[in-house]
């Protein structure tokens, strides 16, 4: 790297706490660290030009599960695990919305609908008849009825007579929520150090060695790991990539859709911004090739998102596509995140689930909280 002496002086010495990745997590975790250690030295460091995850490439859902996906996370946890989950979103979202505040979240409460395919009428049934045992189960989280059948009045077609709708489900423009963040952390004098990629982390008990780029190693006193589902490399735990592709169409006239919407037990998304759409998921097409964190898109889930935009979305409109990207989660058999002490001088946050928005502020509190 060739760093000058002021360089190394000014950036890269005597490194309180330094945290990998510089997304929702990371500076979250960074803020709270702040708030902790008033003096200390903080650095984040990110291997991207912007935020490389999913932070600044996510969908915006402020959400907290569906009803198929609630139902499906039941044959895998406790009911007792299961409102814990959706508790842990609601009120992480509730302490990003507090952080930030819902203009600078541009946060608009909508609600959520869930469409069923035609396909998909078994599904629909048992969801149907699943609403008051989840809203009983939701109660006290909610305080209220959660979700209810809705009359599918948006237009859509090729999909089952009614849809399951929740008042408590939100929006936000991402790319605000993160300007925000950064402006929030470069306020508490947190440097943060893009395309700076750590390529490797040693605890030798006294300290930690980080190797920057493959090439410079710097010495730091403690390290937090908040780079999801890039974290494998770094960890041996249960957390894996999990790629998602997004487009947006350009602007529609006289678009009628307003919300946030499910589809296929949530592996497909997608919501108004303004007047155009964006649209994600497809990763169930095939699980294997989108385990990866190579931020590719498909001509197989490209195609399929198109199709689905055509057939069943805006089947009366004619629409064009103006932006394509991909993003990557980190996922795992168990939906709990993974906040944890990995050695003397190291810790994690990962494992996020698809749910940053909604519970990356609080992952990132946890995480920072790790350490005295």
């Amino acid at each position: 790297m060739n760093l000058s002496f002021w360089e190394h002086k000014t950036w890269l010495s005597n490194i309180d706490f330094a945290v990998i990745g510089s997304g929702i997590v990371g500076l979250s975790c960074a803020l709270e660290l702040r708030r902790k250690h008033p003096k200390s030295k903080i650095v984040v460091f990110e291997r991207g030009l912007l935020p490389s995850g999913a932070s600044t490439k996510n969908a915006g859902f402020a959400c907290f599960g569906s009803i198929s996906e609630i139902l499906e996370d039941l044959k895998n946890h406790s009911e007792e695990e299961v409102i814990q989950l959706v508790k842990s979103r609601v009120e992480g979202l509730k302490l990003l919305r507090n952080t930030l505040g819902d203009q600078q979240l541009d946060y608009k409460e909508y609600g959520g609908y869930e469409l069923f395919t035609l396909e998909d009428a078994e599904l629909f049934e048992t969801c149907k008849s699943k609403i008051d045992f989840v809203n009983e189960l939701l109660k006290s989280v909610f305080k209220a009825e959660v979700f209810s059948e809705k009359e599918n009045h948006f237009g859509f077609e090729n999909i089952q007579p009614k849809l399951i709708y929740s008042a408590f489900e939100g929006q936000i423009d991402t790319g605000k929520m993160m300007l925000s963040l950064i402006k929030k952390a470069s306020e508490e004098n947190i440097l943060i150090l893009n395309s700076s990629e750590i390529t490797n982390i040693s605890d030798n008990g006294e300290s930690v060695l980080l190797q920057v780029n493959s090439s410079e190693d710097i010495s730091v006193k403690k390290v937090f790991i908040a780079n999801n589902g890039f974290a494998k490399q770094f960890l041996n735990e249960d957390v894996k990539p999990a790629r998602a592709q997004v487009l947006v169409t350009k602007p529609i006239e006289n678009l009628q859709i307003k919300g946030t919407f499910h589809l296929d037990k949530g592996y497909y998304y997608f919501r108004n911004i303004e007047n155009r759409i964006l649209f994600g998921g497809g990763r169930n097409l095939d699980f294997k090739a989108e385990e990866t964190t190579e931020m590719q898109l498909t001509e197989l889930v490209q195609n399929k998102l198109e199709e689905l935009l055509k057939t069943v979305i805006l089947p009366t409109q004619s629409f064009e596509i103006d932006h394509r990207w991909s993003g990557i989660m980190g996922l795992g058999k168990q939906k709990k995140p993974i906040v944890k002490i990995v050695s003397e001088n190291i810790f994690c946050g990962v494992r996020l689930g698809g749910m940053g928005v909604a519970i990356g502020s609080s992952i990132g509190k946890q995480l920072a909280e790790l350490t005295n």
